[in-house]
């Protein structure tokens, strides 16, 4: 009998910037070993910067879709990451063995609240990328 992936989500407020990109990180990294998915407590829809940004390391976030838990209610997850101080604070109990770790990365909309140029915009979420690319590079859950 085959074993089953383990189920990771990615859990952000708006999953439409940082949980995105961890999702697309894993995936890129990691899709082969584990069922990587991203959801937020809120649904914002798709950041374009961090699409943008993504696409500028070489993967590709557009086929993903900004979901809520509700969405994804169905499917029994084995470990949340909360990528957001709000989502680990509002974080919603998870039935069975599933365990919630924390590791919270900067906000790329709100560092960049009030900046026109829009280089210095992109530089804030790549900065945020690349941070969440070495986490999720790094990830070990077994």
């Amino acid at each position: 009998m085959k074993k089953q992936k383990l189920k990771i989500l990615f859990l952000c407020t708006g999953n439409s910037c940082r949980s995105q990109m961890a999702e697309g990180w894993a995936r890129h990294f990691h899709g082969d070993k584990y069922d990587f998915y991203s959801a937020g407590i809120e649904k914002h829809g798709m950041n374009k910067r961090a699409i943008a940004v993504m696409g500028e390391a070489g993967v590709d976030i557009t086929h993903q879709s900004s979901k809520t838990l509700e969405e994804l209610a169905p499917i029994e997850f084995d470990l949340v990451y909360t990528v957001c101080g709000h989502a680990n604070e509002h974080c919603p109990y998870f039935p069975g063995s599933c365990k919630v770790l924390h590791v919270g990365f900067d906000d790329p909309p709100k560092l960049t609240l009030g900046m026109s140029n829009e280089e210095e915009v992109l530089s804030q979420y790549r900065r945020v990328r690349d941070e969440i690319r070495e986490f999720v590079k790094n990830l070990k859950v077994d």
